[in-house]
């Protein structure tokens, strides 16, 4: 009678604790790419106490170079009132604007696009930092 065979047990591996691991992985992962926005034009916005708190209709950017972007798409000075009317009237209540400026960029372009956004109708709000 050979009794030793049937004692042993054959092994195995136990992935309980690493199914939930992958599972909260998983969902962390999920949850950080809709909230993080491909669509964002890095730029070093001027210093300030106080945050800049506004529901956004939609970010102009004005880059180092003075090139001017709706999202992340480029626009000219002369046709941005156009392609901004285009998003503001989507907008049912007081729509705002805005604008995120290099600090390095030319005051005059950006005293440029608050006066288009004005002319809208819309509020133009400025992004600062307020982390200096």
């Amino acid at each position: 009678m050979n009794l030793r065979n049937r004692l042993r047990h054959q092994p195995e591996v136990h992935t309980g604790a690493l199914n939930d691991i992958l599972f909260i992985l998983l969902l962390f992962f999920l949850i950080v790419s809709t909230l993080a926005n491909p669509n964002v034009i890095k730029v070093s916005n001027p210093k300030s106490e106080s945050d800049t708190k506004a529901k956004q209709t939609v970010v102009v950017t004005i880059d180092k170079d003075q090139h001017l972007f709706i999202g992340s798409t480029p626009v000219m000075i002369d046709s941005l009132s156009g392609q901004l009317k285009i998003f503001l009237d989507k907008e049912t209540d007081k729509p705002s604007v805005v604008i995120n400026g290099d600090s390095v960029a030319n005051l005059g372009v950006t005293i440029q696009v608050m006066q288009i956004v004005k002319k809208l109708g819309a509020t133009p709000v400025v992004a600062v930092d307020p982390n200096h």
